[in-house]
């Protein structure tokens, strides 16, 4: 099922078939080096099962594939989640080596963005990044997020980006 569409991308749910994609992206320690340690096969799978899980009918909340249109791979992924402590929901999104210096990160970003502001009616969305990690949080001030301070995540302090509907 799709998400959402740009003009050299589909955002779209993850699917059991998807296994050797998703490790691609979440077995590489390149890719996840500002998100979470790299996972082993086994543990992208079962990752992959919990994802293909937590998707509702009528949510936005999940971990998404990204595929360039041209090309039946996966190339990334896209998330709204929520923030630690219920406070928020954040987005967020990681591309394989291949597909990075593309504009595809600014371009899943911007319709990302509008996509979660007409499917709910939350104020605000937020971001949230290593500190280290600059090409992000480049990307987020050009789709029009604001840099709002620190925040403790996922048990470290990082960057906390926000944009208002």
């Amino acid at each position: 099922m799709a998400l959402f569409e740009t003009a050299r991308l589909l955002v779209r749910r993850f699917t059991t078939g998807d296994a050797e994609g998703f490790f691609r992206i979440n077995g590489d320690a390149e890719v996840m080096r500002y998100i979470r340690p790299a996972k082993t096969r086994p543990e992208s799978d079962a990752f992959l099962q919990e994802n293909i899980h937590f998707y509702q009918e009528g949510s936005v909340l999940g971990r998404y594939a990204v595929i360039a249109k041209d090309s039946p791979d996966i190339i990334g992924t896209f998330s709204f989640l929520y923030l630690d402590g219920g406070s928020g929901f954040h987005i967020g999104y990681a591309l394989l080596p291949v597909a990075r210096s593309k504009g595809y990160a600014s371009e899943m970003v911007i319709a990302g963005v509008a996509y979660f502001f007409e499917k709910t009616d939350h104020p605000s969305l937020y971001a949230i990044t290593a500190p280290l990690n600059t090409p992000s949080q480049k990307v987020l001030e050009k789709a029009g997020f604001s840099y709002r301070g620190t925040t403790h995540q996922h048990g470290e302090d990082l960057q906390l980006f926000y944009i208002d509907r």
